[in-house]
């Protein structure tokens, strides 16, 4: 806590002086062209990762970058809230799922290890991302483990993307054309994205023009 503590005073003395002026500004409104759906993950920053400003992103997190399905909503369900503020209230114009590499999620989903009986949320909250495993086993079978965790990531990426478009005012304004959806994977180890591409359905390395 000490080093936390520590890293506030340095910002407030430090950069929030410098630019005091963009957040004075920041401080009347949000208006991000971004939903950022991503992993709870500790090692994922988005705000890093894309190189963007505080007001830039509307970032939803949580485990294995997760969305349940609209009819879901039934449920006390902040993924579903925001995704609806996001879209109807902010008017985001891109919408991104961003997976990333050694993933628990999709590490409990391929071993099927570990007892989630003592964790009741969480093996209820994975249970949105069964598919994954029913394509794992019907036919990634005999793959290697680094493999499989990363079809699973990638899969997984692709499954929340049909789950979003179950939601009503989502796929409007995609067949409207106002709406952009984008599946990114994210490699901790290398720094590269790989985004999703649906002409050739496959991932591929996002380098510089």
């Amino acid at each position: 806590m000490e080093r936390l503590l520590r890293g506030i005073y340095k910002f407030q003395g430090s950069f929030f002086k410098k630019e005091k002026d963009f957040f004075k500004r920041l401080s009347k409104k949000q208006s991000p062209d971004v939903l950022f759906i991503t992993c709870a993950d500790s090692r994922i920053d988005p705000n890093l990762i894309t190189q963007s400003k505080p007001g830039e992103l509307f970032i939803i997190r949580n485990i294995g970058n997760i969305i349940p399905p609209f009819n879901s909503i039934k449920d006390k369900n902040s993924v579903a809230a925001a995704i609806e503020f996001a879209v109807i209230g902010l008017k985001v114009t891109d919408i991104i799922v961003c997976g990333h590499s050694n993933c628990g999620a999709m590490q409990v989903l391929i071993k099927d290890s570990g007892d989630l009986d003592n964790m009741p949320h969480l093996k209820e909250w994975l249970g949105i991302a069964l598919p994954v495993k029913n394509i794992l086993a019907a036919f990634c079978h005999s793959l290697c483990i680094e493999s499989l965790q990363r079809i699973a990531e990638e899969e997984n990426i692709l499954l929340q993307l049909k789950h979003i478009q179950t939601y009503p005012f989502v796929e409007h304004l995609l067949k409207r054309g106002t709406l952009h959806l984008h599946g990114w994977h994210y490699d901790i180890g290398t720094g590269s994205v790989h985004a999703y591409n649906p002409d050739e359905n496959v991932f591929k390395k996002i380098t510089e023009q």
